[in-house]
């Protein structure tokens, strides 16, 4: 039997949020922040004596509390877990096209009621990353679960240190790793996204080893890569972008990124999928001083794909961030050619749709170039947002022509 809900008092007039949906509790919420109480302790938070939720106890984060529930006859258990982790592989069935495609997130924290974990799957290997120190007392329940909803063959566990309030954003910097479950994955696990094969380091690599969420914005880039005779991939990572633009028609791509062992992996991203890695660039170095060089030089490109870090890691760096978006966009729009196409993207959650678009509104203004947005999307729905929680709603991406 587990232990009996710890019960906290909320501050006046916040329970509303939490009933409305919300997951988050600030210890600036509670009106007496416990003492003592461990990490990962089962509480229940409460407005006058009344239940309102039920979540886990995190005293490392600003984060006081993540929901798990609002049903007071939810124990958070074994069969918790495995309940939930189920019912995030079966809506994945139900919304995505898994026909061809075998990488996709299984478990997408507060999106599917379990804030914190997330799981991805790739081919016959899953990975999991627990963002909370709250959830390392629940971390065997939460591996048997994933054993129980997902056929494969081993699961890699990505460590995460107690950090912000941002989840979206965390594990930029590639978390130590180890096997939690079954099979060692193999240095590099071939993925197929609709068909199209990647190469996958899912030790080594940034977030779970492949930026699932820019799935689809992905194979929508595709498309405006047709008749293009130059393309550009800044923060090209392991050539995700790339790949679909050469596959979509793109002549000639080059990705630029500061890490070179990513650009050895964006090569052979390119020969897996029938691409002579030798008739396009792969520049390791400084994006901004790579435009600056191309500008100097009077090159142009007719295809330009900008998806930086988070550039905005807390809310005080906001301001810093949007003017960083502007520079970078001023910068890109010098290099895109007459009816080129930019395609651009923010992951930053504190950096608004709104306030990304008039940070690149602001660029074209400077730059003196006419701009008109063709799409505005978002993250994959296999990262979905309740519609509660806007801090979920992290990745925006617009696809703008230089008219």
């Amino acid at each position: 039997m587990p232990e009996a809900p710890v019960p906290l008092s909320l501050v006046k007039d916040l329970a509303r949020h939490l009933r409305a949906g919300h997951p988050w509790v600030f210890s600036r919420a509670l009106e007496r922040p416990p003492r003592g109480l461990p990490a990962g302790a089962i509480v229940d938070l409460t407005e006058g004596g009344r239940f309102v939720a039920r979540g886990y106890y995190d005293p490392h984060s600003p984060i006081a509390v993540r929901v798990l529930t609002r049903d007071p006859a939810d124990a958070i258990d074994a069969n918790f877990w495995r309940r939930r982790v189920a019912q995030a592989a079966r809506h994945r069935e139900r919304v995505l096209d898994l026909s061809a495609t075998d990488a996709y997130r299984v478990v997408h924290g507060e999106g599917d009621h379990v804030p914190g974990v997330v799981v991805d799957r790739y081919a016959d290997f899953a990975v999991i990353k627990l963002y909370s120190a709250g959830l390392a007392t629940h971390r065997a329940a939460i591996l048997d679960a994933v054993r129980s909803a997902l056929p494969v063959r081993g699961i890699y566990s990505r460590e995460e240190a107690a950090r912000d309030d941002d989840p979206a954003t965390a594990g930029d910097e590639n978390p130590k790793g180890s096997v939690a479950w079954g099979a060692a994955p193999p240095e590099r696990i071939t993925i197929r996204e609709e068909g199209v094969p990647f190469l996958v380091d899912v030790r080594l690599g940034q977030k779970t080893g492949f930026f699932l969420d820019q799935r689809e914005n992905r194979r929508a880039l595709r498309r405006y890569a047709r008749g293009r005779a130059r393309a550009l991939n800044c923060f090209g990572y392991t050539g995700g972008f790339s790949v679909q633009a050469a596959l979509g028609g793109a002549a000639q791509v080059t990705t630029v990124d500061q890490d070179a062992d990513a650009l050895a992996l964006a090569r052979e991203n390119f020969s897996v999928n029938g691409l002579d890695p030798n008739v396009h660039e792969f520049v390791p170095g400084d994006v901004f001083a790579f435009l600056a060089d191309c500008k100097a030089r009077g090159e142009k490109y007719d295809l330009v794909v900008l998806d930086p870090p988070a550039f905005a890691k807390s809310q005080r760096t906001v301001d810093a961030a949007l003017a960083g978006y502007a520079s970078l966009h001023r910068a890109a729009l010098a290099v895109l050619s007459q009816g080129g196409i930019l395609a651009t993207a923010s992951c930053s959650a504190r950096v608004t749709p709104e306030a990304f678009l008039e940070a690149v509104k602001e660029a074209a203004f400077k730059s003196h170039t006419d701009l008109s947005l063709l799409e505005a999307r978002g993250q994959a729905p296999d990262h979905p947002v309740p519609m509660q929680f806007q801090e979920g709603r992290y990745l925006k991406f617009f696809v703008l022509a230089r008219m």
